[in-house]
Formats: structure tokens, C-alpha cells, sequence
């Protein structure tokens, strides 16, 4: 091995970097103060390498954040007044960035430059860091594993980089689009199998982030448990779901009730005649060929839903919905926040970013508050969502569940069908609106009405 990478301190100043990038791009700052703010959208302080440049970058932003104007002699003036002009490497250096003639229109190349070789720092202190933590026995390796995970997804995030459309490009490909769905007419989204919900959603949408809220026992898990047999049925994509309150082999229970309108207090019990074995095999031959995906670890993170969503990616090309139920039970282990309702706005805006990284239609449940029921209209609105926070902004589609008394005066034991408004709250590409669904008589199912 070479000796000059033998020592850390001589390691450390061969990490990647671009010296005629940084120093083009404080050039530009300088020469032009109307595209420091593009360039500070960009990058960040930590960007730079080199310490001077750091200084440099620094002093600029607190000009331009303060209005006041920026070149060549108010740079000098405050860098000389805050007793900073040494520490940049002396007036020389500010007398060449404003000498370069910088050519603004690769500007974006200069930035893309600074910021590959951030990334790769990044990427070779966080490999070091791996190492040492490997060695640290008394941290649990789940926690390691969380924490890089968080890491590298905070660094992918860093690396997508921003993109301005021309109105010419956006049109040209809304007109591909339309003539293409006019050839092939469809839905285009995720079909739910519900007919009159479709009709209004035009299915699950790619990157859609859905909110199906209600109060305790109406129904929030049985709803999404038909969406993903239907989705399954219907699609043949994977589903993935992550459950917080019920075990899997629940799911699984709940799931053959559902295809075979057995009982599940009979499937538990062993009270099974031929006839249901006849249906039983029939089910557990379909069940065991469909992509389903079922997680049922207890205080589940953001990270752990991504991560389990791109091993699932490994083996097939697309996922067509990943359900969680549900909200409220999530923690974010990396969360420094007190306030529980804040902690749940962070956990739905990285579920937002995750349908949007992955390009596929999220599920969330969520609880309904209890001031739901001191209204004389029990019916729920947007601010009923239990620890709002960001819910309502976040999600792209809120559904709500909610029992009508007067549509089930008629139920009883002879009539066991509950008969449910399912409220579309919000729906930011569409029409709101109320659909009545049934629960059929095993109560494990959702069907049209």
C-alpha cells in the first residue's frame, strides 16, 4: 500500500474533492450576487472541502441573508471587521476568486461537481464510522443497523438533485400521456375494486400517500384487508403489509375468513366440516402463490418500512401497495422530539417521501379523536384525525369510516350486514364524496353495496 495512506491525518487530505469547482463557485457569488440564491438552495456550508472556502461561503450567506450587497470590497470590509480575513487565507485569495472570469452557464455542473465529491466524503466517513461501530459490542445491532440505514437514506435523498421542466417539455409529455390513454383506456391508478370509489380516485395513485381514518372497531384493518385481496386478485403486484397491532398469523386468519365465509371463531376452534376443508384447500392453494407480504414487528420505523420495501424490490420489479396499520403505533427511534404529535408529522412526511422515492401508493390507518364523539354529528372531519400534526397536509387522499345509525336501524343477528359511509375527506387530484359500502355477515369483509 502507498505510505501516504497509511496515516488517518494523511488519508484525510486525499479525500475526494474539487478545488477549481469551490472556488469557481465563491467566484460567481462574488462576481454576481443575484445567483447566491440559487447556489445556496444547492449546497450547503458542509459542501465545501476546503476550511477557507467554508469561511468564504459562510460570510456570503449571512450578507445576503442580512440584504446587504455583495462583492470584492463589502466581502473584504466584513470579513476584515469580524476579524475573519486571516482565517480565509488573507485578502489574495479574495483578489483571485473576483480576477476569475467564471462562465455562468455551467454553473449547475460546477454545483453537481462540489456535490459528487460531498457525497463520496460522506460515503467514506460513514464506512469508517461502520467499522468502529462494528467493534462497539454493548449497542444492539438493530440499533446500528436502524441508524445506518437513516444514514445512507438521508444521503440518496442528498444525491437526487433538482429539476427545472420547461413548460414545452411538460406539455409534450401530458400530450404523450393522454394519447396513450386514449389508446388504451383505463384506469390510471391502482384499481381498489371497489367501482364507485374508483369512479372517483381513478384508482391508487403512484407516489400517493392515503389516509383511511375511523374509530376503534369500525372496520380500518377488514377495509384495507379487502383492498389488498382485491389488489392482488386484480393486479397480481406484490402488496406489503406492515402490522402494528395484529400478529400475522391474525392476518392470516382473518384473511381465509374472508375468501372461504367461515367463522373465525370456527377456524380457531378446529369446528371445521368436509364442506369447509373442501374450501379451505382450495384458499391456502390460491394464498400460497399470491406476492403477499406481511411484518408485524412491534414499534416499526420509517427506515424499517423502506428498507423492507427494497429487499421485496429485489425479487420483483414493482410493488403495488404497501399498507400500515397502523399510524399512531409507529415510533422514529431518531426523533429528539418530546411533542408526539411533531414526532408523527416527521414519521407521515417520510412516508410521503417514500411513495414518492419508490413511485408506488402508500396506506396509512390512522385513529379518529374522541371529540368525534361528543358532536351530535358524529360524522368525522379532517381535524379529527387523531395527533394530526401533519396528516392532513401530508396525505394526498383521506378515506373515512363511519357507521350512520339510521342506515342500520334494519341490522340485527337475523341481519348482520352493517352497512358504512366511506368519506373521501380529501383527495388533492379530485372530487371529495361519500360512498356506502356493506360489512359482510362473517364481519371480516368489506363488499359494494
Amino acid at each position: 500500500m502507498n505510505k501516504k495512506f497509511k496515516s488517518q491525518s494523511n488519508f484525510k487530505n486525499y479525500l475526494p474533492h474539487n478545488f477549481l469547482a469551490e472556488k469557481t463557485v465563491l467566484s460567481c457569488m462574488i462576481i454576481n450576487s443575484e445567483i447566491i440564491e440559487i447556489i445556496y438552495k444547492n449546497i450547503t456550508v458542509e459542501t465545501f472541502y476546503f476550511k477557507n472556502h467554508q469561511e468564504l461561503f459562510k460570510a456570503i450567506l449571512i450578507m445576503y441573508k442580512d440584504k446587504k450587497g455583495v462583492d470584492i470590497i463589502t466581502l473584504t470590509t466584513f470579513l476584515q471587521e469580524k476579524g475573519l480575513i486571516n482565517r480565509i487565507g488573507g485578502i489574495k485569495v479574495l483578489i483571485e476568486l473576483n480576477n476569475q472570469i467564471p462562465n455562468l452557464v455551467h454553473l449547475n455542473e460546477y454545483l453537481r461537481l462540489i456535490r459528487d465529491k460531498f457525497l463520496r466524503r460522506s460515503l467514506i466517513k460513514l464506512g469508517h464510522k461502520i467499522i468502529n461501530s462494528s467493534y462497539v459490542t454493548n449497542i444492539s445491532l438493530e440499533s446500528i443497523l436502524t441508524e445506518f440505514e437513516s444514514e445512507v437514506f438521508k444521503l440518496t435523498n442528498n444525491f437526487k438533485t433538482r429539476k427545472l421542466f420547461s413548460a414545452t417539455d411538460l406539455v409534450y409529455n401530458v400530450f404523450i400521456e393522454l394519447k396513450h390513454n386514449t389508446m388504451n383506456p383505463k384506469l390510471p391508478g391502482l384499481t381498489s375494486g371497489f367501482c364507485a370509489l374508483d369512479s372517483l380516485t381513478q384508482g391508487f395513485q403512484n407516489s400517493d400517500l392515503i389516509i383511511v381514518a375511523g374509530r376503534p372497531s369500525i372496520g380500518k384493518t377488514a377495509f384495507s384487508l379487502s383492498l389488498s385481496l382485491n389488489i392482488l386478485r386484480i393486479s397480481k403486484l406484490p402488496v406489503l403489509i406492515f402490522s402494528l397491532e395484529m400478529s400475522k398469523k391474525q392476518i392470516i386468519y382473518r384473511l381465509l375468513s374472508m375468501e372461504t365465509n367461515i367463522s373465525q371463531l370456527r377456524l380457531r376452534s378446529g369446528k371445521l366440516y368436509r364442506k369447509d376443508w373442501l374450501k379451505l384447500n382450495k384458499i391456502i392453494k390460491i394464498f400460497s402463490k399470491l406476492p403477499l407480504f406481511i411484518d408485524d414487528s412491534s414499534n416499526l420505523s420509517v427506515s424499517e418500512i423502506r428498507s423492507n420495501i427494497k429487499t421485496i424490490l429485489l425479487q420483483y420489479k414493482k410493488i403495488g401497495l404497501v399498507i400500515i396499520d397502523y399510524l399512531q403505533l409507529m415510533q422514529d427511534p431518531c426523533s429528539n422530539n418530546e411533542n408526539r404529535s411533531q414526532e408523527l408529522s416527521q414519521i407521515t412526511r417520510s412516508l410521503k417521501n417514500i411513495a414518492n422515492e419508490f413511485n408506488i401508493p402508500i396506506i396509512a390507518l390512522s385513529q379518529l379523536s374522541r371529540n368525534v364523539e361528543n358532536r351530535s354529528d358524529k360524522k368525522p372531519i379532517l381535524s379529527d384525525l387523531r395527533e394530526s400534526g401533519s396528516i392532513e397536509q401530508d396525505a394526498d387522499v383521506v378515506l373515512m369510516l363511519y357507521q350512520n345509525y339510521k342506515d342500520n336501524l334494519n341490522t340485527s343477528t337475523l341481519n348482520p350486514i352493517k352497512i358504512i359511509d366511506l368519506i373521501i375527506a380529501k383527495q388533492r387530484n379530485g372530487p371529495t364524496g361519500n360512498i356506502k359500502i356493506k360489512f359482510d355477515k362473517t364481519r371480516t369483509k368489506y363488499l359494494e353495496l
